[in-house]
Protein backbone atom coordinates (compact mmCIF):
# COMPACT_ATOMS: atom_id res chain seq x y z
CA UNK A 1 0.00 0.00 0.00
CA UNK A 2 1.62 3.33 -1.02
CA UNK A 3 2.11 6.07 1.53
CA UNK A 4 -0.53 8.76 1.75
CA UNK A 5 0.13 11.64 -0.65
CA UNK A 6 1.30 15.00 0.56
CA UNK A 7 -0.81 17.58 -1.23
CA UNK A 8 0.59 21.01 -2.00
CA UNK A 9 -1.96 23.75 -2.57
CA UNK A 10 -1.33 25.44 -5.92
CA UNK A 11 -0.23 29.06 -5.89
CA UNK A 12 -2.26 31.75 -7.57
CA UNK A 13 -1.66 31.93 -11.26
CA UNK A 14 -0.11 28.49 -11.29
CA UNK A 15 -1.78 25.64 -13.15
CA UNK A 16 -3.44 23.25 -10.75
CA UNK A 17 -0.93 20.43 -11.09
CA UNK A 18 1.69 18.94 -8.82
CA UNK A 19 4.41 16.36 -8.97
CA UNK A 20 3.40 12.73 -8.69
CA UNK A 21 3.80 11.40 -5.11
CA UNK A 22 6.40 8.84 -4.14
CA UNK A 23 5.44 5.45 -5.46
CA UNK A 24 3.45 6.93 -8.37
CA UNK A 25 6.39 8.12 -10.51
CA UNK A 26 5.21 10.24 -13.44
CA UNK A 27 5.25 8.79 -16.89
CA UNK A 28 7.37 11.73 -18.07
CA UNK A 29 10.25 10.46 -15.92
CA UNK A 30 10.21 6.96 -17.24
CA UNK A 31 12.53 5.66 -19.85
CA UNK A 32 11.24 5.73 -23.38
CA UNK A 33 11.33 1.97 -23.60
CA UNK A 34 9.21 1.69 -20.47
CA UNK A 35 6.79 4.37 -21.62
CA UNK A 36 5.88 2.48 -24.73
CA UNK A 37 3.25 -0.26 -24.65
CA UNK A 38 4.09 -3.76 -25.79
CA UNK A 39 2.33 -5.69 -28.50
CA UNK A 40 1.20 -9.03 -27.14
CA UNK A 41 -1.42 -11.67 -27.82
CA UNK A 42 -3.37 -12.36 -30.95
CA UNK A 43 -3.52 -9.68 -33.59
CA UNK A 44 -0.70 -7.68 -31.97
CA UNK A 45 -3.06 -6.20 -29.40
CA UNK A 46 -1.28 -3.53 -27.35
CA UNK A 47 -0.74 -4.14 -23.67
CA UNK A 48 0.54 -2.01 -20.84
CA UNK A 49 4.15 -2.61 -19.82
CA UNK A 50 4.87 -4.04 -16.38
CA UNK A 51 5.80 -0.66 -14.86
CA UNK A 52 2.57 0.92 -16.08
CA UNK A 53 0.54 -1.98 -14.69
CA UNK A 54 2.21 -1.43 -11.32
CA UNK A 55 1.41 2.28 -11.51
CA UNK A 56 -2.30 1.73 -12.12
CA UNK A 57 -2.42 -0.91 -9.43
CA UNK A 58 -1.07 1.61 -6.92
CA UNK A 59 -3.55 4.20 -8.16
CA UNK A 60 -6.36 1.72 -7.54
CA UNK A 61 -5.09 1.07 -4.02
CA UNK A 62 -4.97 4.81 -3.32
CA UNK A 63 -8.56 5.22 -4.48
CA UNK A 64 -9.62 2.78 -1.78
CA UNK A 65 -8.39 5.25 0.87
CA UNK A 66 -10.17 8.43 1.92
CA UNK A 67 -8.94 11.81 0.71
CA UNK A 68 -8.51 14.68 3.16
CA UNK A 69 -10.80 16.94 1.14
CA UNK A 70 -12.38 17.41 -2.27
CA UNK A 71 -9.43 19.50 -3.49
CA UNK A 72 -6.95 16.69 -2.84
CA UNK A 73 -9.24 14.20 -4.58
CA UNK A 74 -9.72 16.42 -7.62
CA UNK A 75 -6.00 17.06 -8.00
CA UNK A 76 -5.26 13.36 -7.72
CA UNK A 77 -7.85 12.51 -10.37
CA UNK A 78 -6.52 15.22 -12.67
CA UNK A 79 -2.94 13.96 -12.38
CA UNK A 80 -3.89 10.34 -13.07
CA UNK A 81 -6.00 11.29 -16.07
CA UNK A 82 -3.07 13.28 -17.45
CA UNK A 83 -1.12 10.00 -17.45
CA UNK A 84 -4.00 8.25 -19.21
CA UNK A 85 -4.08 10.84 -21.98
CA UNK A 86 -3.15 9.56 -25.45
CA UNK A 87 -3.31 5.91 -24.35
CA UNK A 88 -6.80 5.61 -22.83
CA UNK A 89 -7.77 2.69 -25.07
CA UNK A 90 -4.70 0.66 -24.06
CA UNK A 91 -5.31 1.38 -20.38
CA UNK A 92 -9.03 0.54 -20.72
CA UNK A 93 -8.32 -2.84 -22.33
CA UNK A 94 -5.80 -3.85 -19.67
CA UNK A 95 -7.31 -5.68 -16.70
CA UNK A 96 -5.62 -3.56 -14.03
CA UNK A 97 -6.05 -0.34 -15.98
CA UNK A 98 -9.72 -1.10 -16.59
CA UNK A 99 -10.46 -1.64 -12.90
CA UNK A 100 -8.67 1.60 -12.03
CA UNK A 101 -10.56 3.64 -14.62
CA UNK A 102 -13.87 2.18 -13.47
CA UNK A 103 -13.17 3.51 -9.96
CA UNK A 104 -11.74 6.79 -11.23
CA UNK A 105 -14.50 7.92 -13.60
CA UNK A 106 -17.21 8.34 -10.90
CA UNK A 107 -14.80 10.78 -9.16
CA UNK A 108 -14.12 12.70 -12.37
CA UNK A 109 -15.93 15.78 -13.64
CA UNK A 110 -18.30 15.36 -16.57
CA UNK A 111 -15.78 17.21 -18.74
CA UNK A 112 -13.05 14.74 -17.78
CA UNK A 113 -15.36 11.79 -18.47
CA UNK A 114 -16.23 13.25 -21.88
CA UNK A 115 -12.56 13.63 -22.79
CA UNK A 116 -11.83 10.01 -21.84
CA UNK A 117 -14.77 8.88 -23.96
CA UNK A 118 -13.61 11.05 -26.85
CA UNK A 119 -10.23 9.36 -26.80
CA UNK A 120 -11.79 5.90 -26.53
CA UNK A 121 -14.02 6.61 -29.52
CA UNK A 122 -11.33 8.01 -31.77
CA UNK A 123 -11.86 10.81 -34.27
CA UNK A 124 -15.03 9.39 -35.79
CA UNK A 125 -16.28 7.40 -32.81
CA UNK A 126 -15.73 4.14 -34.66
CA UNK A 127 -13.23 2.90 -32.08
CA UNK A 128 -16.09 2.58 -29.58
CA UNK A 129 -17.05 -0.72 -31.17
CA UNK A 130 -13.67 -2.34 -30.52
CA UNK A 131 -13.43 -0.94 -26.98
CA UNK A 132 -17.03 -1.84 -26.08
CA UNK A 133 -16.61 -5.42 -27.26
CA UNK A 134 -13.39 -5.90 -25.27
CA UNK A 135 -13.80 -7.85 -22.02
CA UNK A 136 -12.02 -5.08 -20.06
CA UNK A 137 -12.72 -2.02 -22.18
CA UNK A 138 -16.46 -2.66 -22.19
CA UNK A 139 -16.58 -2.13 -18.42
CA UNK A 140 -14.83 1.24 -18.77
CA UNK A 141 -17.27 2.40 -21.46
CA UNK A 142 -20.15 1.27 -19.27
CA UNK A 143 -18.75 3.14 -16.26
CA UNK A 144 -18.37 6.28 -18.39
CA UNK A 145 -21.93 6.08 -19.74
CA UNK A 146 -23.32 5.68 -16.24
CA UNK A 147 -21.95 9.10 -15.35
CA UNK A 148 -24.67 10.60 -17.57
CA UNK A 149 -27.03 10.10 -14.63
CA UNK A 150 -25.19 12.98 -12.93
CA UNK A 151 -26.59 15.41 -15.49
CA UNK A 152 -29.17 17.86 -14.15
CA UNK A 153 -31.45 20.32 -15.89
CA UNK A 154 -29.03 23.13 -14.98
CA UNK A 155 -25.96 21.26 -16.17
CA UNK A 156 -27.51 20.53 -19.55
CA UNK A 157 -26.57 24.06 -20.55
CA UNK A 158 -22.91 23.66 -19.52
CA UNK A 159 -20.20 23.05 -22.10
CA UNK A 160 -18.89 19.97 -20.28
CA UNK A 161 -22.35 18.42 -20.21
CA UNK A 162 -22.78 19.16 -23.90
CA UNK A 163 -19.42 17.51 -24.64
CA UNK A 164 -20.43 14.38 -22.73
CA UNK A 165 -23.76 14.34 -24.55
CA UNK A 166 -21.96 14.42 -27.90
CA UNK A 167 -19.75 11.49 -26.92
CA UNK A 168 -22.68 9.36 -25.74
CA UNK A 169 -24.48 10.06 -29.00
CA UNK A 170 -21.36 8.98 -30.89
CA UNK A 171 -21.27 5.79 -28.86
CA UNK A 172 -24.92 5.08 -29.63
CA UNK A 173 -24.10 4.92 -33.33
CA UNK A 174 -21.90 1.85 -32.90
CA UNK A 175 -22.82 0.21 -29.56
CA UNK A 176 -25.84 -1.15 -27.79
CA UNK A 177 -27.50 0.02 -24.58
CA UNK A 178 -26.42 -0.14 -20.97
CA UNK A 179 -28.33 -2.58 -18.81
CA UNK A 180 -28.70 -2.62 -15.02
CA UNK A 181 -25.43 -2.61 -13.05
CA UNK A 182 -23.82 -5.96 -12.40
CA UNK A 183 -24.41 -7.49 -9.00
CA UNK A 184 -21.56 -8.63 -6.80
CA UNK A 185 -21.11 -12.42 -6.82
CA UNK A 186 -18.12 -12.91 -4.56
CA UNK A 187 -18.74 -15.09 -1.49
CA UNK A 188 -19.65 -13.15 1.62
CA UNK A 189 -20.88 -10.04 -0.18
CA UNK A 190 -24.27 -8.86 1.03
CA UNK A 191 -27.29 -8.64 -1.27
CA UNK A 192 -25.54 -10.38 -4.15
CA UNK A 193 -28.89 -11.85 -5.15
CA UNK A 194 -30.76 -8.57 -4.90
CA UNK A 195 -32.48 -7.41 -8.07
CA UNK A 196 -30.63 -4.46 -9.64
CA UNK A 197 -32.55 -1.19 -9.69
CA UNK A 198 -32.76 1.09 -12.73
CA UNK A 199 -31.49 4.64 -12.26
CA UNK A 200 -34.24 7.14 -13.09
CA UNK A 201 -33.04 10.57 -14.26
CA UNK A 202 -33.78 13.22 -16.87
CA UNK A 203 -31.71 12.84 -20.02
CA UNK A 204 -30.96 15.25 -22.87
CA UNK A 205 -33.71 15.44 -25.47
CA UNK A 206 -31.32 14.24 -28.15
CA UNK A 207 -31.11 10.85 -26.42
CA UNK A 208 -34.78 10.20 -27.12
CA UNK A 209 -34.17 10.57 -30.85
CA UNK A 210 -31.44 7.97 -30.58
CA UNK A 211 -33.82 5.68 -28.70
CA UNK A 212 -36.38 6.13 -31.46
CA UNK A 213 -33.75 5.33 -34.08
CA UNK A 214 -32.63 2.25 -32.15
CA UNK A 215 -36.25 1.18 -31.76
CA UNK A 216 -36.94 1.43 -35.48
CA UNK A 217 -33.74 -0.46 -36.31
CA UNK A 218 -34.62 -3.30 -33.97
CA UNK A 219 -38.20 -3.51 -35.13
CA UNK A 220 -37.06 -3.69 -38.76
CA UNK A 221 -35.03 -6.78 -37.87
CA UNK A 222 -37.40 -8.22 -35.27
CA UNK A 223 -37.50 -11.53 -37.13
CA UNK A 224 -33.78 -12.05 -36.59
CA UNK A 225 -33.59 -10.53 -33.12
CA UNK A 226 -36.54 -11.98 -31.27
CA UNK A 227 -34.86 -15.30 -30.45
CA UNK A 228 -31.35 -13.93 -29.96
CA UNK A 229 -30.44 -13.70 -26.27
CA UNK A 230 -28.53 -10.41 -26.58
CA UNK A 231 -31.15 -8.71 -28.77
CA UNK A 232 -33.90 -10.00 -26.48
CA UNK A 233 -32.17 -8.35 -23.51
CA UNK A 234 -32.05 -5.07 -25.47
CA UNK A 235 -35.79 -5.29 -26.18
CA UNK A 236 -36.49 -5.95 -22.50
CA UNK A 237 -34.45 -2.92 -21.40
CA UNK A 238 -36.11 -0.71 -24.01
CA UNK A 239 -39.57 -1.78 -22.90
CA UNK A 240 -38.77 -1.20 -19.23
CA UNK A 241 -37.37 2.29 -19.89
CA UNK A 242 -40.22 3.26 -22.21
CA UNK A 243 -42.80 2.00 -19.73
CA UNK A 244 -41.47 4.53 -17.22
CA UNK A 245 -40.64 7.45 -19.49
CA UNK A 246 -42.50 6.98 -22.79
CA UNK A 247 -45.69 4.95 -22.13
CA UNK A 248 -47.10 5.48 -25.62
CA UNK A 249 -43.91 4.23 -27.25
CA UNK A 250 -43.96 1.24 -24.90
CA UNK A 251 -47.48 0.32 -26.04
CA UNK A 252 -46.43 0.64 -29.68
CA UNK A 253 -43.44 -1.61 -29.12
CA UNK A 254 -45.52 -4.23 -27.35
CA UNK A 255 -48.14 -4.17 -30.09
CA UNK A 256 -45.58 -4.56 -32.90
CA UNK A 257 -43.66 -7.32 -31.12
CA UNK A 258 -46.85 -9.24 -30.36
CA UNK A 259 -48.03 -8.81 -33.96
CA UNK A 260 -44.87 -10.52 -35.13
CA UNK A 261 -44.94 -13.26 -32.49
CA UNK A 262 -48.53 -14.18 -33.27
CA UNK A 263 -48.25 -13.99 -37.06
CA UNK A 264 -45.47 -16.52 -37.64
CA UNK A 265 -46.39 -19.78 -39.40
CA UNK A 266 -47.40 -22.61 -37.09
CA UNK A 267 -49.24 -25.90 -37.15
CA UNK A 268 -52.97 -25.66 -37.96
CA UNK A 269 -54.97 -24.66 -34.90
CA UNK A 270 -51.84 -23.91 -32.83
CA UNK A 271 -50.80 -20.39 -31.89
CA UNK A 272 -47.19 -19.58 -32.84
CA UNK A 273 -46.88 -17.90 -29.46
CA UNK A 274 -46.77 -21.35 -27.85
CA UNK A 275 -43.50 -22.01 -29.69
CA UNK A 276 -41.90 -18.73 -28.61
CA UNK A 277 -42.93 -19.35 -24.99
CA UNK A 278 -40.70 -22.42 -25.00
CA UNK A 279 -37.67 -20.57 -26.38
CA UNK A 280 -35.05 -19.41 -23.89
CA UNK A 281 -34.56 -15.90 -25.32
CA UNK A 282 -38.04 -15.00 -26.52
CA UNK A 283 -39.68 -16.35 -23.34
CA UNK A 284 -37.81 -13.73 -21.30
CA UNK A 285 -39.11 -11.05 -23.63
CA UNK A 286 -42.69 -12.36 -23.31
CA UNK A 287 -42.32 -12.26 -19.53
CA UNK A 288 -41.42 -8.56 -19.70
CA UNK A 289 -44.28 -7.87 -22.10
CA UNK A 290 -46.69 -9.64 -19.76
CA UNK A 291 -45.55 -7.56 -16.80
CA UNK A 292 -45.94 -4.27 -18.69
CA UNK A 293 -49.10 -4.98 -20.69
CA UNK A 294 -52.53 -3.44 -20.01
CA UNK A 295 -55.38 -5.69 -18.89
CA UNK A 296 -56.92 -5.74 -22.36
CA UNK A 297 -53.79 -7.29 -23.87
CA UNK A 298 -53.62 -9.88 -21.09
CA UNK A 299 -57.20 -10.90 -21.83
CA UNK A 300 -56.41 -11.19 -25.55
CA UNK A 301 -53.25 -13.14 -24.81
CA UNK A 302 -55.19 -15.73 -22.82
CA UNK A 303 -58.33 -15.90 -24.94
CA UNK A 304 -56.66 -16.19 -28.36
CA UNK A 305 -53.41 -17.99 -27.58
CA UNK A 306 -53.08 -19.62 -24.15
CA UNK A 307 -56.52 -20.87 -23.23
CA UNK A 308 -56.47 -24.63 -22.71
CA UNK A 309 -52.66 -24.77 -22.74
CA UNK A 310 -51.72 -23.35 -19.33
CA UNK A 311 -51.08 -26.67 -17.60
CA UNK A 312 -48.91 -27.93 -20.46
CA UNK A 313 -46.96 -24.68 -20.38
CA UNK A 314 -46.63 -24.85 -16.60
CA UNK A 315 -45.07 -28.29 -16.98
CA UNK A 316 -42.50 -27.02 -19.50
CA UNK A 317 -39.01 -26.20 -18.08
CA UNK A 318 -38.95 -22.78 -19.80
CA UNK A 319 -42.57 -21.83 -20.49
CA UNK A 320 -43.56 -22.18 -16.81
CA UNK A 321 -41.86 -18.83 -16.05
CA UNK A 322 -44.04 -16.75 -18.42
CA UNK A 323 -47.04 -18.54 -16.88
CA UNK A 324 -45.90 -17.30 -13.47
CA UNK A 325 -45.64 -13.71 -14.77
CA UNK A 326 -49.12 -13.93 -16.34
CA UNK A 327 -50.56 -15.27 -13.08
CA UNK A 328 -48.95 -12.42 -11.15
CA UNK A 329 -50.05 -9.72 -13.61
CA UNK A 330 -53.69 -10.88 -13.57
CA UNK A 331 -54.01 -11.16 -9.77
CA UNK A 332 -56.46 -8.27 -9.49
CA UNK A 333 -58.11 -8.72 -12.90
CA UNK A 334 -61.33 -10.46 -13.83
CA UNK A 335 -59.10 -12.75 -15.88
CA UNK A 336 -57.57 -14.41 -12.82
CA UNK A 337 -60.45 -16.79 -11.95
CA UNK A 338 -60.27 -18.22 -15.47
CA UNK A 339 -56.53 -18.78 -15.17
CA UNK A 340 -57.03 -20.31 -11.74
CA UNK A 341 -59.73 -22.73 -12.87
CA UNK A 342 -57.42 -24.02 -15.57
CA UNK A 343 -54.20 -24.24 -13.55
CA UNK A 344 -55.80 -25.79 -10.47
CA UNK A 345 -56.60 -28.89 -12.53
CA UNK A 346 -52.90 -29.62 -12.88
CA UNK A 347 -51.59 -28.80 -9.40
CA UNK A 348 -50.43 -32.34 -8.62
CA UNK A 349 -48.73 -32.73 -12.01
CA UNK A 350 -47.02 -29.36 -11.60
CA UNK A 351 -45.85 -30.36 -8.12
CA UNK A 352 -44.51 -33.63 -9.49
CA UNK A 353 -42.61 -31.71 -12.18
CA UNK A 354 -40.96 -29.61 -9.47
CA UNK A 355 -42.17 -26.28 -10.87
CA UNK A 356 -43.07 -24.89 -7.47
CA UNK A 357 -42.81 -21.30 -8.68
CA UNK A 358 -46.15 -21.75 -10.47
CA UNK A 359 -47.89 -23.03 -7.33
CA UNK A 360 -46.36 -20.32 -5.13
CA UNK A 361 -47.39 -17.59 -7.56
CA UNK A 362 -50.91 -19.03 -7.73
CA UNK A 363 -51.13 -18.78 -3.94
CA UNK A 364 -49.67 -15.26 -3.90
CA UNK A 365 -52.16 -14.09 -6.52
CA UNK A 366 -55.03 -15.63 -4.54
CA UNK A 367 -53.82 -13.74 -1.47
CA UNK A 368 -53.41 -10.46 -3.38
CA UNK A 369 -56.72 -10.52 -5.21
CA UNK A 370 -58.79 -12.29 -2.55
CA UNK A 371 -60.10 -14.81 -5.10
CA UNK A 372 -60.33 -18.64 -4.91
CA UNK A 373 -58.51 -18.91 -1.57
CA UNK A 374 -60.63 -21.69 -0.11
CA UNK A 375 -60.50 -23.70 -3.33
CA UNK A 376 -56.70 -23.53 -3.47
CA UNK A 377 -56.36 -24.61 0.14
CA UNK A 378 -58.56 -27.65 -0.45
CA UNK A 379 -56.67 -28.45 -3.63
CA UNK A 380 -53.36 -28.36 -1.75
CA UNK A 381 -54.70 -30.56 1.03
CA UNK A 382 -55.71 -33.07 -1.63
CA UNK A 383 -52.37 -32.84 -3.43
CA UNK A 384 -50.42 -33.45 -0.22
CA UNK A 385 -52.75 -36.33 0.78
CA UNK A 386 -53.94 -34.72 4.00
CA UNK A 387 -57.51 -33.75 3.07
CA UNK A 388 -59.15 -36.98 4.25
CA UNK A 389 -59.66 -37.94 6.98
CA UNK A 390 -60.00 -34.52 8.57
CA UNK A 391 -57.65 -35.50 11.38
CA UNK A 392 -54.78 -35.14 8.91
CA UNK A 393 -55.38 -31.38 8.52
CA UNK A 394 -53.32 -30.74 11.61
CA UNK A 395 -50.23 -32.04 9.81
CA UNK A 396 -50.50 -29.74 6.78
CA UNK A 397 -47.88 -27.18 7.86
CA UNK A 398 -44.88 -29.57 7.94
CA UNK A 399 -46.04 -31.05 4.63
CA UNK A 400 -46.36 -27.69 2.88
CA UNK A 401 -43.01 -26.46 4.17
CA UNK A 402 -41.18 -29.62 3.13
CA UNK A 403 -43.18 -30.15 -0.10
CA UNK A 404 -43.65 -33.80 0.84
CA UNK A 405 -46.92 -35.75 0.82
CA UNK A 406 -48.36 -37.17 4.02
CA UNK A 407 -47.37 -40.71 3.02
CA UNK A 408 -43.74 -39.77 2.44
CA UNK A 409 -43.28 -37.43 5.39
CA UNK A 410 -44.87 -39.76 7.95
CA UNK A 411 -43.76 -43.04 6.33
CA UNK A 412 -47.32 -44.33 6.30
CA UNK A 413 -46.40 -47.02 3.79
CA UNK A 414 -43.69 -48.62 5.93
CA UNK A 415 -45.65 -51.41 7.63
CA UNK A 416 -49.13 -52.19 6.47
CA UNK A 417 -50.48 -48.69 6.81
CA UNK A 418 -48.90 -47.83 10.16
CA UNK A 419 -48.16 -44.12 10.55
CA UNK A 420 -45.24 -42.54 12.43
CA UNK A 421 -46.92 -39.28 13.49
CA UNK A 422 -44.13 -38.30 15.89
CA UNK A 423 -41.70 -37.15 13.22
CA UNK A 424 -39.44 -34.20 14.13
CA UNK A 425 -39.80 -31.15 11.91
CA UNK A 426 -37.39 -31.40 8.98
CA UNK A 427 -36.78 -30.72 5.28
CA UNK A 428 -38.03 -27.12 5.29
CA UNK A 429 -37.36 -25.72 1.81
CA UNK A 430 -37.39 -22.29 0.18
CA UNK A 431 -40.47 -22.75 -2.02
CA UNK A 432 -42.32 -24.48 0.80
CA UNK A 433 -41.64 -21.47 3.00
CA UNK A 434 -42.86 -19.06 0.33
CA UNK A 435 -46.00 -21.14 -0.19
CA UNK A 436 -46.93 -21.03 3.49
CA UNK A 437 -46.16 -17.30 3.69
CA UNK A 438 -48.64 -16.74 0.86
CA UNK A 439 -51.26 -18.99 2.50
CA UNK A 440 -50.75 -17.05 5.74
CA UNK A 441 -52.21 -13.99 4.00
CA UNK A 442 -55.49 -15.81 3.25
CA UNK A 443 -58.61 -14.63 5.04
CA UNK A 444 -59.24 -18.11 6.47
CA UNK A 445 -56.07 -19.48 8.11
CA UNK A 446 -57.48 -21.65 10.86
CA UNK A 447 -56.07 -24.88 9.39
CA UNK A 448 -52.55 -23.42 9.25
CA UNK A 449 -52.72 -22.02 12.76
CA UNK A 450 -54.09 -25.27 14.18
CA UNK A 451 -51.22 -27.11 12.52
CA UNK A 452 -48.71 -24.62 13.95
CA UNK A 453 -50.08 -25.04 17.47
CA UNK A 454 -49.72 -28.81 17.16
CA UNK A 455 -45.94 -28.55 16.79
CA UNK A 456 -43.80 -29.28 19.83
CA UNK A 457 -41.74 -26.51 21.43
CA UNK A 458 -38.61 -28.17 20.02
CA UNK A 459 -40.12 -28.05 16.52
CA UNK A 460 -41.03 -24.39 17.00
CA UNK A 461 -37.46 -23.59 18.03
CA UNK A 462 -36.16 -25.36 14.93
CA UNK A 463 -38.65 -23.42 12.83
CA UNK A 464 -37.49 -20.13 14.36
CA UNK A 465 -33.81 -20.96 13.71
CA UNK A 466 -34.22 -22.21 10.15
CA UNK A 467 -33.36 -19.85 7.23
CA UNK A 468 -36.63 -20.66 5.44
CA UNK A 469 -38.78 -21.62 8.41
CA UNK A 470 -38.11 -18.45 10.41
CA UNK A 471 -40.05 -16.38 7.88
CA UNK A 472 -43.03 -18.74 8.21
CA UNK A 473 -43.12 -18.52 12.01
CA UNK A 474 -42.72 -14.76 11.93
CA UNK A 475 -45.58 -14.11 9.51
CA UNK A 476 -47.95 -16.55 11.23
CA UNK A 477 -47.35 -15.00 14.66
CA UNK A 478 -47.25 -11.32 13.71
CA UNK A 479 -50.41 -11.45 11.58
CA UNK A 480 -52.48 -13.29 14.21
CA UNK A 481 -54.95 -11.70 16.57
CA UNK A 482 -53.87 -11.11 20.18
CA UNK A 483 -55.73 -14.25 21.23
CA UNK A 484 -54.26 -16.38 18.44
CA UNK A 485 -50.77 -15.00 19.04
CA UNK A 486 -51.10 -15.79 22.73
CA UNK A 487 -51.82 -19.46 21.96
CA UNK A 488 -48.70 -19.73 19.80
CA UNK A 489 -46.51 -17.92 22.34
CA UNK A 490 -47.76 -20.32 25.00
CA UNK A 491 -46.22 -23.13 22.96
CA UNK A 492 -42.94 -21.19 22.72
CA UNK A 493 -42.53 -20.75 26.46
CA UNK A 494 -39.24 -22.18 27.61
CA UNK A 495 -37.54 -21.47 24.27
CA UNK A 496 -37.14 -17.68 24.38
CA UNK A 497 -33.55 -17.73 25.65
CA UNK A 498 -32.49 -20.15 22.89
CA UNK A 499 -34.30 -18.02 20.31
CA UNK A 500 -32.57 -14.87 21.56
CA UNK A 501 -29.16 -16.55 21.20
CA UNK A 502 -29.87 -17.60 17.60
CA UNK A 503 -29.06 -15.39 14.60
CA UNK A 504 -32.44 -16.03 12.98
CA UNK A 505 -34.39 -16.79 16.12
CA UNK A 506 -33.48 -13.41 17.61
CA UNK A 507 -34.95 -11.67 14.56
CA UNK A 508 -38.17 -13.65 14.90
CA UNK A 509 -38.31 -12.80 18.60
CA UNK A 510 -37.89 -9.09 17.87
CA UNK A 511 -40.65 -9.22 15.25
CA UNK A 512 -42.93 -11.03 17.72
CA UNK A 513 -42.13 -8.40 20.34
CA UNK A 514 -43.11 -5.58 17.99
CA UNK A 515 -46.57 -7.09 17.45
CA UNK A 516 -47.14 -8.42 20.98
CA UNK A 517 -49.46 -6.96 23.60
CA UNK A 518 -48.10 -5.55 26.86
CA UNK A 519 -48.99 -8.69 28.81
CA UNK A 520 -47.33 -10.88 26.17
CA UNK A 521 -44.17 -8.73 26.32
CA UNK A 522 -44.16 -9.05 30.09
CA UNK A 523 -44.30 -12.86 29.87
CA UNK A 524 -41.40 -12.89 27.42
CA UNK A 525 -39.35 -10.53 29.60
CA UNK A 526 -39.95 -12.60 32.74
CA UNK A 527 -38.53 -15.65 31.01
CA UNK A 528 -35.48 -13.81 29.67
CA UNK A 529 -34.24 -11.81 32.68
CA UNK A 530 -33.05 -14.80 34.77
CA UNK A 531 -30.49 -15.50 32.01
CA UNK A 532 -29.07 -11.97 32.05
CA UNK A 533 -25.38 -12.91 31.98
CA UNK A 534 -25.88 -15.35 29.08
CA UNK A 535 -27.92 -12.87 27.06
CA UNK A 536 -25.59 -9.93 27.63
CA UNK A 537 -22.56 -11.93 26.49
CA UNK A 538 -24.15 -13.43 23.36
CA UNK A 539 -23.56 -11.63 20.05
CA UNK A 540 -27.22 -11.85 19.05
CA UNK A 541 -29.02 -11.86 22.37
CA UNK A 542 -27.37 -8.66 23.62
CA UNK A 543 -29.32 -6.72 21.01
CA UNK A 544 -32.53 -8.37 22.22
CA UNK A 545 -31.66 -7.39 25.80
CA UNK A 546 -31.15 -3.76 24.81
CA UNK A 547 -34.16 -3.48 22.52
CA UNK A 548 -36.53 -5.02 25.07
CA UNK A 549 -35.12 -2.67 27.77
CA UNK A 550 -34.79 -5.62 30.14
CA UNK A 551 -32.48 -3.69 32.51
CA UNK A 552 -35.38 -1.31 33.12
CA UNK A 553 -37.71 -4.28 33.47
CA UNK A 554 -35.55 -5.48 36.38
CA UNK A 555 -34.97 -2.18 38.18
CA UNK A 556 -37.82 0.11 37.09
CA UNK A 557 -40.74 -2.20 36.37
CA UNK A 558 -43.50 0.44 36.61
CA UNK A 559 -41.68 2.83 34.28
CA UNK A 560 -40.96 -0.02 31.84
CA UNK A 561 -44.64 -1.02 31.77
CA UNK A 562 -45.70 2.60 31.23
CA UNK A 563 -43.44 2.86 28.19
CA UNK A 564 -44.67 -0.45 26.76
CA UNK A 565 -48.29 0.61 27.21
CA UNK A 566 -47.59 3.86 25.34
CA UNK A 567 -45.96 2.01 22.47
CA UNK A 568 -48.88 -0.41 22.31
CA UNK A 569 -51.38 2.46 22.04
CA UNK A 570 -49.34 4.13 19.28
CA UNK A 571 -49.14 0.86 17.37
CA UNK A 572 -52.89 0.32 17.63
CA UNK A 573 -53.60 3.90 16.53
CA UNK A 574 -51.30 3.54 13.54
CA UNK A 575 -52.94 0.22 12.63
CA UNK A 576 -56.41 1.81 12.80
CA UNK A 577 -55.28 4.62 10.48
CA UNK A 578 -53.99 2.13 7.91
CA UNK A 579 -57.21 0.17 8.00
Amino acid sequence: MPEKEEVKKPQKGVTKKRDQPAGYGGESKRKKAQDETKAEGEGGKKRLDAMSVGYYRRVGERLNDDFEDAEERDMFVENVLSEVKDKASVVAMDRTGSITLQHLLPLSSLDQVAKVMAELGGESGADFKAISCDRCGGHVVESAVRQVSRLTAKEEEDDESELLEVQVLALSQVAGCVGPPRTETRPGVKNRNASPQLTDFEIPTSFWYELKSLTETLMDSVKLSITDSVASAVFQTMLTVCHRKRPKLCKQLIRRIMEYLTSCPAAPGVSPLLVFLKDQASSHLIETITQLSPKSLLRDLYKNHLKGHLVDLALHPIANFPVQRLTAASAKCKLFPRLFDELVQGVEAILAAGHMGVIVQLAESCAEGGERQGELMQCLLQAFHCAEPGSRHVHCLPLFMSLLTYDVYYHSDTAEGSVQTEVPLSSICYHGSRLVQALARFQERSILLSSLRSLTSVDLLKLASDPAGSHVLQVLITTSSDKGRGKILKRLEGQYVRMACSRLGSRVLEAVWNSASVSQRQNIAQELVPSESQLRSDQFARHVWAKFALSHFISRRAHWQEIQTGESKKRKLFSDILE
